[in-house]
């Protein structure tokens, strides 16, 4: 028989401590989860402003049970990815990207004219696209010249320039009596006149306009060739008319460079052996001031093109040789009969193309191309003119050669319609379905997407007027879209006093040029591992959506990078959008070009893996 405990003992037994429910292994497992996703939703929204569930009055929440939860209605603070808790380790400087010798300060990389000694002057083809192979590229920061200061704001900027932004005395000199530029004390002043137009621009665009319906906004994107200071361009700015001036490298020294100083669209180009760098169908008006261009040589090879950028039922006007010679002949130092038989050539050039002169007035003569192929196909045949082209993309136009032959428009039944597709007038135009769209001819493109790509770039710009305060105070007046689509972005810039340089990456999966400037926008092809064909500085700001992650195999960020400082203005900014990824490891680079970079979230929110990193260099 057992004998009983003592009274003692049973007390003590009594008194234990029961076992711990922590040590439970999945007991703890369940509280710690709950633990840190309490923690997790604490942690994401204590920094924001705050809005309580709605309650039912009759029916009052436990206060325990008033969530708040956030809204993405207040600007972060610029993200910082780095560890919060590490050990404490040396680390070194970062290495800041040195400063190219003063030679490079008006750098060239695609129109160097040392290297345009190795190519052929045929043709101008020495004044073509010529880059440096990549063991050539100069990876060092372009320098601003000495005195430089903040370019005079638009429209001031039409009229004025400082002339130690663009030190060229030459043009003020060679160009003098016919008032291209002068040079007044510590500025440039552009007073408006040219070759053909020595008492000004204006009184030249007024007789066309008796010729043409400018005011109607029929005319909207124009095409200047060889555009002197482009003062062509900036007096038709007047008519909503957006003009893309363009010429080479030359004797007139920085003729594009002065253009853009000016806040006035324009590039780098020359007519030579390669196609111009844009789709066809382009520009409802070409224009030609004593551009030098040889369009009677190599068999209208210069006038063919022309005919492919130009659109259906597009203008032609050329002032200058040969036009009205017989009272100009003495003063262009050129016998009669030369320019007599020069004439009659452009006049048949004109003619085996289809198109109709409809106007020789003064200075100038103009020229219809024809809204349709229907009557012109009939007619190549008793004309002996150049054939129709077969080759399959009319629009390509990077490095793509020139050919004798006439590109085709897109086939019509009938000869009152417009090939491609009529465009609506200006400003209706920027926001219409364009016709490369309702066609359908773009894969994964609808008039759905197109509109929907409309909205959310105008979401995204009135964010960047948020984060970018100069947007809004109307600091900036040229602007680059490295990857421009649609042209959402430009189109949503309209509300700003800019003008946007469209470029479609020449490898880029859907080509969109075309749609581009259906739109009555501007751009160019462009492959971003090769220099723009512009001057250094000749940017406020540059746009950058997915760029990098575009051609993150094809070629070195950095190389890109210093592409953009070179265009780059000195109190320009820079917009990159982004993966999270690539942008972080472009901060780091951006670092050291001494560039202060901030990384923040989109208009989406924290929770999206794309980013934004913000150059503003407004206060330097």
């Amino acid at each position: 028989m057992a004998t009983p405990k003592p009274p003692q003992q049973q007390q003590q037994r009594s008194l234990a401590p029961s076992p711990n429910p922590f040590k439970k292994p999945l007991l703890s497992l369940l509280l710690i989860t709950i633990f840190c996703s309490l923690s997790y939703i604490l942690g994401s929204y204590g920094n924001s402003s705050t809005v309580t569930l709605p309650q039912k009055q009759d029916h009052k929440l436990p206060q325990c049970l008033q969530l708040n939860f956030t809204t993405h209605n207040v600007l972060s603070p610029p993200l910082n990815f780095e560890p919060l808790h590490k050990i404490p380790l040396p680390q070194e400087p970062v290495k800041n990207l040195s400063f190219c010798s003063a030679n490079f300060t008006n750098y060239l990389p695609c129109h160097d004219p040392h290297r345009e000694r190795r190519f052929s002057v045929l043709r101008f083809s020495h004044r073509e696209r010529h880059c440096p192979e990549s063991d050539e590229k100069v990876r060092c920061l372009i320098p601003r010249p000495k005195g430089y200061k903040k370019p005079f704001p638009w429209p001031q900027s039409r009229d004025f320039a400082w002339f130690k932004n663009v030190p060229f005395k030459r043009l003020a000199q060679y160009k003098k009596a016919q008032n291209w530029v002068r040079l007044e004390g510590d500025k440039l002043v552009f007073p408006g006149g040219g070759t053909s137009f020595p008492k000004g621009v204006k009184g030249y665009i007024e007789e066309i306009n008796k010729v043409l319906p400018l005011k109607s906004g029929k005319i909207r994107t124009v095409l200047d060739v060889g555009c002197g200071v482009a003062s062509f361009g900036a007096f038709l700015m007047d008519f909503n008319i957006l003009t893309l001036s363009m010429a080479p490298r030359d004797v007139h020294e920085a003729q594009v460079q002065f253009a853009l100083e000016r806040g006035i669209p324009a590039m780098l180009g020359v007519l030579s052996t390669y196609r111009l760098p844009f789709p066809s169908r382009s520009f409802d008006m070409a224009h030609c001031s004593r551009c030098l261009v040889r369009w009677t040589q190599y068999e209208g090879l210069h006038l063919l093109e022309i005919d492919r950028v130009l659109r259906p039922g597009g203008y032609w006007v050329l002032s200058g040789p040969p036009i009205n010679w017989r009272f100009n002949y003495e003063g262009w130092q050129r016998e009669p009969k030369d320019l007599e038989n020069e004439q009659m050539t452009l006049e048949d050039l004109a003619r085996r193309l289809c198109w109709k002169k409809i106007a020789e007035r003064g200075p100038f003569a103009v020229w219809q191309k024809p809204t349709n192929h229907l009557h012109c196909t009939q007619m190549i045949k008793t004309w002996k003119s150049p054939q129709f082209c077969t080759t399959p993309d009319p629009d390509a136009g990077w490095y793509k050669q020139m050919h004798l032959c006439i590109t085709p428009l897109p086939i019509v039944k009938d000869t009152r319609e417009v090939s491609g597709g009529a465009l609506e007038n200006w400003p209706k135009r920027l926001n219409a379905v364009p016709p490369r769209v309702k066609s359908g001819t773009k894969e994964g493109i609808s008039i759905k997407s197109f509109n929907e790509d409309n909205q959310l770039w105008r979401r995204r710009v009135s964010y960047y007027g948020v984060i970018l305060k100069s947007l809004s105070d109307g600091k900036y007046r040229n602007i680059m879209d490295m990857n421009a689509g649609l042209g959402g972005f430009a189109t949503a810039m309209d509300k700003y006093p800019v003008w946007v340089m469209n470029a479609i990456p020449s490898d880029a999966k859907t080509n969109t040029l075309g749609v581009v400037y259906e739109r009555g926008l501007i751009g160019t092809y462009m492959n971003w591992c090769e220099a723009f064909s512009t001057y250094p500085r000749t940017y406020d700001l540059v746009h950058a959506y997915g760029v990098f992650s575009m051609y993150m195999d094809k070629c070195d960020f950095l190389d890109i990078l210093l592409e953009i400082y070179r265009i780059l203005r000195p109190q320009g900014a820079v917009i990159i959008r982004d993966h999270v990824d690539v942008v972080m490891k472009l901060k780091g680079i951006t670092d050291q070009m001494r560039w202060n970079g901030q990384v923040l979230h989109t208009e989406n929110g924290p929770f999206q893996a794309e980013k934004i990193l913000l150059v503003d260099n407004s206060e330097d």
